[in-house]
């Protein structure tokens, strides 16, 4: 029976605008998302992996001003700037948006006007927090100050990211504008719209309670903001903003929200569906995005995993689900949410407005992508955070991807080339060691394929590496180079095994290390990249006579002078 081809729509946590991420960010959310989807199209599966640039709110007006540039221009040139290095990070997305897009407008002013039409939509008139100096009202998250709950003193109005606790600016002892630092403020009253999740609250338990299997990092932080204290509160959607999507009900003008703009948070997860239609117009099929996103178009059969860091996970088990929920619509509602806990720097946070640790751009001047990737993904911070220290980094680099798995494609191919030739040698038949072999990769292969389903990150690096391993003890309980003395027939026969591992290890290590999986293939001059469901069959894939290149050396060790002079460029500061 052939397999069946299913369907995977998979997005990670949009990466803001204001400036270039750090690695931390990349693991949270795009990388272990990309990992997913080169698995299972590597399966043959249909993947739609979309991601976009979180455009909107006053941070992104921030930097602009700062860059001094218009802040759609700024937009546009960040956009095309994280495009560009989650390219050279291997980030296979199908599209990558903009949150700004027409597409989203559309969709959020259409969202806001179904919510509405339900009921699930309040006017409230708010005091909110105006500062003098800077002449304007402030966004939650534009006061600081200290957290009544943790006591850390950067708690912004919204959020304290120390203790993940939900506030309102008012909430803030000592509070202070985060534009200028100004204490001047005042409270004056403005009218905002409220989405109504405490209506939806009785929905929304039964839902994420019908997630069993969901990781408990993710379940435990949703039934906190809706259980703890007076359980799940209002929304304000909208915000006094010049940048944003305008305040719409529908395609209608909405009396009383004029010169008012949608609430970052609001549009930003709506993107998903939105920067799923713009790969549709892109491509002259403008309804194509339907069929992954609207069960009555074809979207019954789809299965949607979204990836993010802790701090995202209450708007997407809750807000996110409420909009799409309270439309009453027939949209595709997210199956499983794979959620990470926090990469630390070196004894201390990432942080992007901090300026503390490695941040991506840098990361790629130092050394080639699949060294990022394969460290940020065997390390993955899955059950606690992780930290991320050069010592480790070296480790890690040296014994997995020099010592294990570049040292065995060098060892095969160059010894293949002294005795035989570059080409596959013919002649001998496998005993009893190749079939204990195949035997244990296909125990390994199936392992890893289970892991990579369940989106075990960290389980599934380890069995690739068990499974490069394998090849390692192969060669050298084989040794080719003593046998070829005795039995050249023999030692044929296991460099034609070796050099078909470094095939099927390219097939496999590919969502891993994708960069180093092309080199791979290319230097034994296949394109098959057929998945080994049959092991003994994937090890003949490359056939006596065929040719091969000896590549150059797949993974650089990195030297102790390296990894001091990193240390010491990276300190946690960045210009």
């Amino acid at each position: 029976m052939p397999k069946t081809r299913t369907r995977h729509l998979i997005t990670s946590a949009l990466p803001y605008i204001n400036g270039i991420k750090h690695l931390g960010n990349l693991v949270g959310s795009q990388l272990p998302a990309d990992l997913f989807a080169r698995y299972q199209r590597g399966r043959g599966n249909e993947v739609m992996f979309v991601c976009a640039t979180d455009e909107h709110g006053t941070p992104a007006e921030l930097a602009a001003a700062k860059a001094g540039q218009k802040v759609a221009d700024f937009c546009a040139r960040m956009h095309d700037t994280q495009a560009d290095i989650a390219r050279r990070f291997g980030l296979s997305f199908d599209h990558f948006g903009r949150s700004s897009s027409p597409q989203n407008h559309r969709l959020t002013q259409h969202f806001a006007g179904r919510l509405a039409e339900n009921g699930l939509i309040a006017e409230v008139s708010e005091r909110q927090v105006y500062s003098l100096a800077d002449g304007r009202f402030l966004p939650d998250r534009y006061i600081e100050g200290t957290c009544p709950n943790c006591g850390y003193d950067k708690a912004r109005g919204d959020q304290c990211e120390n203790c993940t606790k939900q506030l309102d600016p008012t909430d803030l002892i000592n509070p202070r504008s985060a534009i200028s630092g100004s204490t001047d403020l005042e409270v004056r009253e403005t009218k905002h719209l409220f989405l109504r999740q405490s209506a939806m609250r009785g929905k929304l338990s039964e839902w994420i309670d019908s997630k069993t299997d969901w990781p408990v990092l993710t379940t435990s932080i949703a039934r906190k903001w809706l259980n703890d204290g007076d359980g799940l509160q209002d929304r304000g959607i909208t915000r006094d903003l010049d940048w944003g999507i305008p305040v719409k009900k529908g395609d209608q003008p909405w009396p009383g929200m004029e010169g008012k703009v949608f609430y970052v948070w609001f549009d930003a997860p709506i993107e998903y569906i939105a920067a799923t239609a713009e790969w549709a117009e892109a491509r002259g099929q403008p309804e194509a995005w339907r069929r992954w996103w609207r069960l009555d178009e074809g979207a019954g059969d789809v299965r949607y995993t979204q990836f993010m860091g802790k701090d995202n996970v209450p708007f997407h088990t809750l807000s996110f689900p409420a909009t799409i929920i309270g439309s009453g619509e027939p949209w595709k509602l997210v199956d499983y949410i794979k959620s990470f806990n926090y990469l630390t720097y070196d004894g201390g946070q990432f942080s992007t407005s901090q300026g503390r640790g490695v941040f991506q751009d840098q990361a790629l001047e130092v050394l080639p992508a699949d060294y990022w990737r394969w460290w940020l993904l065997s390390h993955a911070p899955e059950g606690s955070d992780a930290e991320f220290t050069w010592e480790n980094f070296q480790t890690s680099v040296n014994k997995d991807l020099a010592d294990v798995l570049g040292n065995f494609v060098s060892r095969i191919t160059k010894f293949c080339r002294s005795k035989f030739g570059e080409t596959v040698p013919a002649g001998g038949d496998y005993g009893p060691e190749e079939a204990a072999l195949i035997t244990a990769l296909t125990t390994r292969i199936r392992a890893y394929e289970g892991f990579m389903e369940a989106m075990e990150v960290r389980k599934s690096a380890n069995e690739l590496r068990a499974i490069w391993v394998l090849g390692n003890e192969y060669l050298q309980s084989a040794a080719p180079w003593a046998t070829f003395k005795t039995d050249p027939e023999r030692a044929a026969m296991q460099v034609r095994l070796g050099l078909n591992l470094i095939r099927l290890y390219a097939v496999l290590s590919a969502p891993f290390i994708p960069f180093a999986a092309d080199s791979m293939l290319q230097a034994m001059r296949s394109d098959d990249r057929s998945w080994p469901d049959d092991v003994a069959a994937a090890l003949a894939a490359l056939p006596p006579g065929h040719g091969f290149d000896t590549p150059e050396v797949l993974f650089a060790k990195i030297s102790d002078d390296s990894r001091e002079e990193w240390q010491e460029r990276f300190k946690g500061t960045r210009d």
